[in-house]
């Protein structure tokens, strides 16, 4: 499933070619998705104008000139691609997108300059919403959702303040999309590496008794955000689906330092290390169990 890099890269792809434009025709191909479209879809977004295209965890939000927003998860294997203008190359474009097969093409948003957005989802795992932008903050959808890890919000004390008396282990305290949003397995697997701390560690071991936090967790939280913001760079991780909205791959799975790394050397200098692979909460789990305590 695409983590917060993936979603922040398409999110990034569509920008220059959806914000400012009209929607000037929605076809939407069939009823659902993984959930069905919300009544009258096409018909509500016909005509609408795209003011804006945020990113909240793992959800793009494309805000609409009547106070609505187009809620889009890509779910398992999601993705977006643009058309080229008739008219010529799109604003920020960077590349045509590469052919996908065109029977998972299910939602295709015509815009005003004439180029096209198209959704494809083999395993319609994605979904689409409108919700009304003054109730998004309380829709259960978005009001448990934790801290964004991009931004200056993410500090030491923001991770000793959310994992202050909690005993479970690190490793499901991050993937907890109630305290931070939007981390996944494999860039939580290669902060923790960075960070020198070990998936098993308890999470309230970065608060000291006090509840400010420790110096490991000052190092946790730069890290975290070191690594999305390389991954975003490198356009995410192409694992099994993943592409960016010119159809290029994401290449940041040639920096892995542990994920899926299983019985490879440690890359940490001097460590020596090797790396091993355990299962906790059901996810898999690659980090040093020499360097990282």
């Amino acid at each position: 499933m695409p983590e917060l890099p993936e979603v922040e890269t398409v999110r990034r792809g569509l920008e220059p070619a959806m914000v400012g434009t009209r929607l000037i025709g929605v076809d939407q191909r069939r009823p659902d998705l993984r959930f069905p479209f919300p009544e009258n879809f096409a018909r509500r977004l016909a005509g609408r104008r795209v003011e804006a295209l945020g990113r909240r965890a793992k959800y793009l939000l494309a805000d609409l000139d009547d106070a609505q927003v187009l809620v889009m998860h890509l779910g398992m294997s999601g993705s977006f691609r643009i058309e080229a203008s008739a008219r010529g190359a799109l604003p920020g474009a960077i590349g045509q997108a590469a052919a996908k097969n065109a029977a998972h093409d299910h939602v295709a948003f015509d815009l005003s300059t004439g180029a096209r957005i198209v959704y494809n989802d083999p395993r319609r795992f994605g979904y689409m919403l409108l919700i009304a932008r003054a109730e998004l903050a309380s829709h259960p959808l978005f009001k448990t959702i934790g801290l964004e890890p991009l931004g200056n919000e993410l500090d030491g004390a923001a991770l000793a303040a959310r994992f202050a008396g909690k005993t479970t282990s690190l490793k499901a305290a991050l993937l907890d999309q109630s305290l931070i949003a939007g981390l996944g397995n494999i860039y939580v697997c290669e902060a923790l590496h960075r960070a020198g701390l070990s998936p098993r560690r308890a999470a309230d071991s970065l608060a000291r008794k006090d509840g400010t936090p420790s110096e490991r967790a000052h190092v946790l939280a730069r890290v975290i955000r070191e690594v999305l913001e390389e991954a975003v760079a490198a356009g995410g991780s192409s694992l099994r689906d993943h592409r960016q909205t010119n159809g290029a791959l994401g290449y940041f799975q040639h920096s892995f330092r542990v994920y899926d790394r299983e019985g490879f050397a440690c890359q940490k200098p001097g460590c020596g290390g090797t790396v091993k692979r355990i299962v906790q909460s059901g996810r898999a789990t690659f980090f040093c169990g020499s360097c990282q305590r």
